[in-house]
């Protein structure tokens, strides 16, 4: 089954761009352009009901998926146009010199404009080919998807399980719980296996979580482990997962008898409870194996598995608690449409959330039974009934969040998204777009995966440095199994079976390849159409020379991940993927220096170069990459002065960290005039801190982190002001900062206090052992809700005027021996002025306000 997630209306606005339509007249296929916008709009307007009706109608369904494939490519070529205009643009801003002309390599306008105007007469054939057989279907005209249920967007969940949220499971707990605490009667089994069994989506994980949090079973068992299994059960595998869930650290790259010696001694005499989650092997003698490792605990060890081998009679939801904001009473006719949806989902958790998620906030009669009526529940197909429901949500999505959903089925089941890395990929396929053209593309990706998180298409959400949004989460297995569906003949995690690879696709992994296979270069004759290569940690298997034939091959190329793939030298033909928007080369510790050529990539949107230790320098006309938005360096030069950094207009991000040897950063950064988050991490020699950096007009967040050296009470303030008077209405309005390991912090620099007067929202200060005095002007700060000093011995007392901060929200205050004692209510000399924030966390324990 093809699902249609493609929005047709984004080709007709790169068919109407001015850069589009100037290049095509070159091309003289004016007539060509506007016919092929006539198809497209036909096309359109019937694709919302092709959409549903196709799961009835399989010639309808291979109709949906050649108008996919010939979406695809047109995109491809229109892309071609975008990178020719970017190329223009850059030509015309900079000199048109030879020197500049051999830099770009030779390049012929008429040859282009002919290939590219049978490009698009090919297009247009093909388009006019597949409206034609649109009359066989006899499917309605519908340019407004009516039926799709609009609802408020709410904040996402956090990962950890809350008692209130699991519904009628407190007999299953109870009963787990009483087998748990068994032990016994001999001595000839120290450990043994209880199962929770049932359909994917039944909520056996969540189950399993409440019983592994309940204080009960924390007082019984001496070590709790955790881990996740999946497909994965060998034998080294599940040791190293056992290994790191004890101890935090990975030691995959021992032997198997070292880590053998190492688990036991963990084990050894030990009471433990170790949850395997989502075990599929049911192979006795590898359950065998796995149970002669973990004998060595003490009697009454147990093992909690959640599989999937049989069904679950005890379960029970409601919908309602997921649908409602409020009072379900108010609203008895939606009750009784939502117990009938409830009976439909067959008793499915995840089934039953994520409907109660699209339903949310909706009080509209109508759209509860347009759910409750959709043709998806009439489907003969029975064998994935739970994903033809899940499908019912999917379908509600807009067309660019039904994409971001597909894309994801390129990462491995139980993969830990970050939502920083997962926007970045979405930017670079073109899938983040808005009716606000002032709206960045970054913030529309975080609203798209709030939007996705609200919907329970991913879960288990943890947020990483407190105030920035930065988080990761994970996609449930049965999410991730209709994202596999939806982008079926799309996506391709190639393994050591996999024998070709289809034409079709677009995106390709090769993270699941093992040692059993390392020759893959008969599955490369034809990778024209693909977009994304994605490779796993190298682990001396996969060859350099194979990386380059891939690249070689790939001239549609959007995304390339080669992180931690201990690549020597950087593949030559990287200038030639002129479509790429995001090359992730991070710590790959050999990599010396990067080719010329990767400068030639205009359209390159991310280069994340973060942990390349032997990176020597940047090559000089880095300038030119005038698309880079994400830039990520760790270098060994000692100066970033003449980089050519400044000049990277579009940057939004910039990270500099483990640069060693850097001793100053480069004037004139605020240049970077549309840079919003600076981070400077590990670089214990970095003295210089550009003036300028007050100027950079819309940086929100600064984090500086383990810099010994550098010392931010520079006397900025009188370097920048005389030389640029017009520049001092321009200053950055900070919303987040994070100062930690500043060794000569002693206390806030002016500077950095006026750029944040009525913006800065989080301000974070951390191991800073000389740091000695909050600023009285900390009053003045008119939108600070969450304030943290930890780690700073020598600061005694707080602010006069602290009380006057009636914003705070959040204040933790941890390692500060004299300044927690001041503040420990109800008697100490500085609880007064803190009295009245609603969170206090002194020394890791909450405090309210209210109980004094």
């Amino acid at each position: 089954m093809v699902e249609s997630f493609f929005p047709i209306e984004k080709l007709l606005e790169k068919l109407g761009s001015s850069a589009c339509e100037e290049l095509l007249l070159f091309c003289g296929v004016k007539n060509d352009l506007q016919k092929l916008k006539e198809t497209l709009t036909t096309v359109k307007s019937v694709v919302l009901d092709a959409e549903e009706k196709q799961a009835h109608n399989h010639r309808l369904s291979v109709w949906l998926g050649k108008l996919k494939d010939a979406y695809y490519d047109a995109e491809d070529v229109l892309d071609e146009f975008e990178v020719e205009d970017l190329r223009r643009q850059v030509m015309k801003q900079r000199s048109i010199g030879r020197k500049f002309r051999n830099f770009f390599g030779s390049s012929n306008p008429i040859a282009f404009h002919f290939r590219m105007g049978h490009q698009i007469k090919k297009i247009r054939e093909r388009f006019d080919e597949i409206a034609k057989l649109r009359g066989e279907f006899n499917l309605i005209e519908r340019l407004d998807d009516h039926r799709r249920v609009v609802h408020k967007e709410r904040e996402p969940t956090h990962s950890f399980v809350l008692s209130s949220d699991i519904i009628g499971r407190d007999k299953d707990r109870e009963k787990i719980i009483e087998l748990l605490m068994q032990t016994s009667d001999g001595e000839s089994e120290t450990v043994s296996v209880v199962p929770i069994v049932g359909l994917g989506g039944l909520g056996k994980t969540a189950l399993a979580k409440l019983v592994y949090n309940d204080q009960m079973v924390e007082e019984h068992f001496e070590l709790k482990i955790w881990i996740c299994v999946s497909e994965d059960f060998g034998e080294r595998q599940i040791m190293t997962k056992i290994i790191k869930s004890i101890t935090g650290q990975n030691q995959g790259d021992l032997d198997t008898d070292r880590l053998k010696r190492i688990l036991r001694d963990h084990l050894n005499s030990k009471r433990y409870l170790l949850v395997m989650d989502d075990v599929w092997n049911e192979d006795p003698e590898a359950w065998r194996k796995l149970k002669s490792l973990l004998l060595g605990g003490a009697n009454g060890s147990k093992i909690l598995v959640t599989t999937r081998s049989r069904k679950v009679a005890s379960i029970r939801t409601k919908i309602m608690k997921c649908a409602f904001k409020e009072e379900r009473d108010k609203h008895p006719n939606l009750v009784k449409i939502g117990e009938e949806i409830v009976k439909k989902c067959g008793g499915i958790p995840l089934a039953v959330r994520t409907l109660g998620s699209v339903l949310y906030g909706s009080t509209d009669k109508r759209d509860w039974e347009l759910v409750g009526e959709n043709e998806i529940w009439k489907s003969e197909e029975k064998a994935n009934d739970i994903l033809h429901v899940l499908r019912l949500s999917y379908n509600q999505l807009p067309p660019h969040p039904k994409q971001c959903v597909a894309y994801c089925s390129i990462f491995p089941k139980d993969y830990q998204f970050n939502s920083h890395t997962l926007v970045q990929f979405w930017m670079a396929h073109g899938l983040l777009q808005s009716h606000n053209k002032n709206e960045d593309l970054e913030d529309i990706g975080i609203r798209y995966l709030k939007e996705l998180l609200s919907r329970s298409f991913f879960q288990d959400l943890t947020f990483g440095i407190l105030g920035v949004e930065t988080f990761s989460f994970k996609m449930h297995d049965l999410m991730h199994d209709l994202a596999l569906l939806v982008a079926k003949d799309e996506s391709l995690v190639v393994n050591s079976d996999c024998q070709s690879i289809p034409k079709r696709v677009r995106h390709l992994s090769f993270a699941a390849a093992n040692a059993s296979r390392n020759d893959f270069s008969s599955l490369l004759s034809d990778l024209g159409r693909v977009r994304t290569i994605l490779f796993s940690t190298d682990d001396g298997k996969t060859s350099q020379s194979f990386v380059e034939s891939c690249i070689s091959k790939s001239q549609f190329l959007r995304v390339l991940n080669l992180s931690e793939f201990a690549l020597e030298v950087c593949p030559r033909k990287m200038g030639n993927l002129k479509h790429m928007r995001c090359l992730d080369l991070s710590r790959n510790y050999k990599i010396k220096k990067l080719p010329k050529s990767i400068c030639e990539l205009q359209s390159l949107q991310a280069l994340i170069l973060e942990g390349c230790l032997e990176l020597e320098e940047l090559p000089k006309d880095i300038r030119y990459l005038v698309s880079l938005r994400v830039f990520a360096l760790t270098i060994k030069q000692k100066s970033l002065q003449e980089s050519g950094i400044r000049s990277l207009g579009s940057l939004r991000c910039l990270s500099i960290s483990d640069c060693r040897d850097l001793e100053h950063l480069f004037e004139e950064i605020d240049q970077l005039s549309l840079l919003r988050t600076l981070y400077i991490v590990s670089c214990p020699r970095l003295i210089s801190w550009p003036p300028a950096i007050k100027y950079l007009s819309s940086l929100e967040t600064l984090i500086l982190s383990d810099c010994e050296s550098l010392d931010l009470n520079l006397n900025v303030e009188m370097e920048g002001e005389g030389s640029n008077h017009d520049r001092k209405n321009t200053r950055p309005h900070l919303r987040r900062v994070f100062i930690v390991e500043i060794t000569q912090l002693l206390e806030l620099p002016q500077w950095l206090l006026q750029c944040c007067t009525d913006s800065l929202q989080s301000l974070v200060i951390s191991d800073c052992p000389n740091f000695m005095a909050l600023p009285g002007s900390l009053k003045d700060l008119e939108a600070l809700e969450i304030l943290v000093i930890a780690g700073c011995p020598k600061l005694s007392s707080l602010p006069e005027d602290m009380h006057h901060v009636t914003t705070l929200k959040s204040l933790l205050i941890e390692g500060c021996p004299a300044l927690s004692e001041r503040c420990k209510p109800p008697t100490g000399e500085d609880w007064p002025k803190i009295a009245h924030i609603p969170q206090i966390n002194l020394d890791g324990k909450m405090i309210k306000s209210s109980d004094y």
